[in-house]
């Protein structure tokens, strides 16, 4: 699913809500999300997960076009961790 897609099943579910508010409610959700990891901070949604950052030590990696050795510096990554309920509902037998 994309995120015009949310936005569509969001406006369907609550027809009281006009596309516009659906769209600056999906916005500012994940705009939080976002300013949350990038302060460094966890975001945790009950039943459904949580997002996180982790740390990538610097290292050397390859260009895989040239096969030339480039350096990469560290960075921090998302993370997404689900929860027991979505590991539940995915696992459904």
């Amino acid at each position: 699913m994309i995120r015009s897609e949310l936005v569509l099943k969001i406006a369907e579910a609550h027809p009281d809500l006009q596309p516009n508010e659906v769209e600056r409610i999906v916005t500012t959700f994940f705009d939080e999300i976002c300013k949350r990891l990038a302060a460094d901070g966890r975001v945790e949604l009950r039943g459904f997960g949580a997002f996180s950052t982790r740390a990538r030590d610097a290292r050397t990696g390859r260009n895989p076009r040239t096969g030339e050795i480039v350096a990469v510096d560290a960075k921090r990554v998302p993370y997404f961790k689900p929860g027991k309920e979505m590991r539940a509902r995915l696992n459904v037998a």
